[in-house]
């Protein structure tokens, strides 16, 4: 693990996402260029807004199925009943005010790639918007197991909003001796260290409420623990010792929603009491209309997040494959979405001016995981545009390669990350939808 303290990467993190110059803005035309947006999370939010800020004479409508977009940030806390749903949930008013986004509510439905046009679905029917530039940001989608899964009765919560609310009433429902059981999905899947940290402050809950006797069972589709192993190791064995139970290597093969039961690789657990079932995932519906790689994600130029086949149709977010080191891939998370979408929105308005893509570019994520309802752990990773290397360090192309990683060791797990925490948070937020 590298040595920098907890402050260092976030400053580095903070500094790195802003690296690419900012470019021209579009002069007058008769028609204003016109880009449309799927999707009002981290990444589709943040794009719509930069390119509003630095593009000048561009006109930007964001298309999301929901009035408001709710933020997986923060949404564990919710569900032990840390947080309020309203203290995740982030309006576009400011986009539309302060940006001059138009903000559609509707559901995009199909894409007429040679015709540049989108089909959005709505209340009053459907509408087609022309595009000059379309941007995709959908998030995750799920790839369900075999069986009888039904969200509402055995939640994902994976999409934060009323499954959040769905998930937190379960867990308040659990009585002493009962058992909450929850999924790790295969990687790659949105947020890397999100799962570990909900087991972390489920047990956390159960320990606090004192439901004597109460289990955490943690059924992990990969060999180990995928993102700050250190400090959920530790969590595990030394922190919740006695209520979490881990098990590696539990791909899931079947799950029954009306029993609460699920067959794995590794063990089955009929009858929990609440089942916190987190399928593997896909790129989102509508960006999986594009061709996939082989994890179910759409290969992207990470100049420009433009895809292979239409460079004016760009992925951005959970849903994008980026060419990465081997063994080091750019992680799926809200922050790594609002650093691709400055890169993404660069990248568009040169494109307007005639401009090739700067290729001086970097991205980073950076993440707190509370391990308990005081203290938290903390991660960053960053990437610069250049070779990228296969197992052998020889080169074989180019992306994105990480230059320094960093993550709380179990004595770095405290009540100053913890606080930290909400800091960063609220400056994702702000920054993305303000």
């Amino acid at each position: 693990m590298n040595t920098l303290n907890r402050r260092q990467f976030l400053k580095l993190a903070g500094a790195i996402s802003a690296m690419a110059a900012v470019p021209r803005a579009v002069g007058a035309a008769t028609t204003a260029p016109r880009v449309v947006v799927v999707g009002g999370g981290f990444g589709g939010a943040t794009l719509a807004k930069y390119v509003r800020m630095w593009g000048g004479n561009v006109e930007v409508t964001l298309v999301d199925a929901n009035p408001n977009h709710v933020s997986c940030i923060l949404s564990n806390l919710v569900v032990t009943g840390a947080l309020s749903m309203s203290r995740i949930t982030l309006g576009f008013d400011s986009l539309e005010a302060n940006h001059g986004v138009t903000v559609m509510q509707g559901r995009a439905v199909a894409i007429d790639a040679p015709g540049n046009t989108l089909t959005v679905s709505t209340s009053s029917g459907n509408q087609v918007l022309p595009y000059d530039h379309l941007v995709l940001s959908p998030g995750i989608d799920f790839v369900p197991a075999a069986g009888n899964w039904d969200p509402n009765l055995t939640p994902h919560a994976w999409q934060a909003g009323p499954q959040t609310t769905l998930l937190k009433n379960q867990l308040a429902a659990m009585r002493s001796n009962e058992t909450f059981v929850m999924t790790v999905p295969k990687a790659p899947y949105r947020c890397p260290p999100g799962p570990y940290e909900r087991a972390c402050v489920v047990a956390d809950y159960l320990k606090r409420k004192r439901r004597t006797g109460a289990r955490v069972i943690v059924l992990d589709a990969n060999a180990g623990i995928t993102a700050e192993p250190e400090a959920f190791d530790h969590a595990f064995n030394v922190t919740h010792a006695g209520v979490i139970e881990y098990y590696p290597n539990a791909t899931v093969l079947s799950v029954d929603s009306s029993t609460r039961s699920i067959v794995t690789s590794a063990m089955t657990v009929n009858n929990a009491k609440v089942l916190n079932y987190i399928p593997d995932q896909r790129a989102g519906a509508i960006a999986a209309g594009l061709p996939l790689n082989s994890t179910g994600f759409v290969p992207v130029n990470p100049l420009t997040y433009g895809t292979a086949s239409y460079p004016n149709i760009h992925v951005i977010g959970d849903s994008c494959a980026v060419p990465a080191s081997d063994g080091k891939a750019v992680p799926k998370s809200g922050h790594m979405a609002n650093s691709e979408a400055k890169i993404c929105a660069d990248a568009i308005i040169r494109s307007f001016n005639g401009e090739a893509p700067d290729e001086i570019i970097a991205t980073s994520s950076a993440c707190f995981s509370p391990i308990t309802n005081k203290k938290s752990s903390w991660l960053s990773a960053n990437f610069i545009y250049g070779d990228i290397f296969d197992a052998n360090g020889n080169v074989k192309g180019k992306g994105m390669h990480r230059v320094d990683a960093g993550e709380a060791a179990a004595d770095m797990v405290d009540g100053d990350s913890y606080q930290d925490m909400f800091t960063w948070a609220d400056s994702m937020f702000a920054d993305s939808f303000i």
